[in-house]
């Protein structure tokens, strides 16, 4: 699928993924889950799990803790697909 197909869809979903403070290991299993019956899934990272990092690294980490790809980041919003 092609990238901007790809932000179109994500333009369009909802967060269904938070990361807190429990940080970025708690989420992993949901982010699996979801990425199975789903193209695109958009998780936020709360004001809580940004302390051990900006988001750019919280969502590389997570990234590669799923073996997916990173469509974008925006904001505190990052957008996989698999």
């Amino acid at each position: 699928m092609m990238a901007e197909d790809l932000r179109e869809k994500a333009h369009h979903a909802d967060v269904t993924v938070w990361v807190g403070k429990s940080g970025i290991e708690s989420v992993v299993d949901e982010l699996n889950d979801q990425l199975s019956d789903r193209d695109v899934v958009k998780v936020k990272f709360l004001r809580s799990a940004r302390g051990e990092g900006d988001t750019e690294e919280l969502a590389e980490d997570l990234r590669e803790r799923v073996n997916a790809d990173l469509v974008e980041t925006r904001g505190n919003t990052a957008v996989y697909h698999r």
